[in-house]
């Protein structure tokens, strides 16, 4: 007897998703920290935003020995789509710096980078996080200054949040 796929978004992407409003309600999009990142998906993710190839071996490394591994799903109960990506390091009480933030460029425009951040930064919050660093490609610096992050004097690559 085949069994039907499950549809509990919880069974899918564990009791801490969150779902991401958008414009359009036939689109479900989830954030998990639960869900596995198949390396390939990552990957192809890593291409559509223009990354240069990291050898597998090494991402699955830091994957690890990440402090946070966040997914962004485009949900389907048989097959949801990795469409965003984000991931912390740090000793999880003090600092945490967060490493390689995409969001597919299909998804890019819709808040939708903006919201995988602020489910980062409330994860970290929950673990009393007080300070949390982040390097970024000159060309998206001026977002995580739009979203109150303090930029380096220079406004270059390096932006900073502290808790309040």
């Amino acid at each position: 007897m085949l069994s039907s796929p499950p549809t509990d978004l919880q069974e899918l992407y564990g009791r801490g998703h969150r779902l991401c409003p958008t414009a359009n309600a036939a689109l479900q999009l989830v954030l998990s920290t639960e869900r596995e990142i198949d390396l390939y998906e990552l990957e192809q993710l890593c291409d559509a935003v223009g990354w240069s190839r990291r050898p597998m071996r090494r991402v699955r490394k830091a994957l690890q020995h990440s402090l946070l591994v966040v997914g962004l799903w485009r949900h389907d109960a048989r097959l949801p789509k990795l469409v965003g990506f984000a991931r912390c390091t740090g000793d999880g009480v003090i600092e945490a710096t967060v490493w390689d933030v995409a969001v597919h460029p299909l998804y890019q425009g819709a808040g939708l980078g903006r919201q995988l951040m602020v489910y980062v930064l409330d994860l970290l919050r929950e673990m009393q996080v007080e300070r949390v660093s982040l390097f970024a490609d000159p060309g998206v610096v001026a977002f995580y200054g739009a979203q109150g992050w303090q930029l380096e004097p220079r406004n270059r690559r390096c932006a900073f949040w502290y808790s309040p």
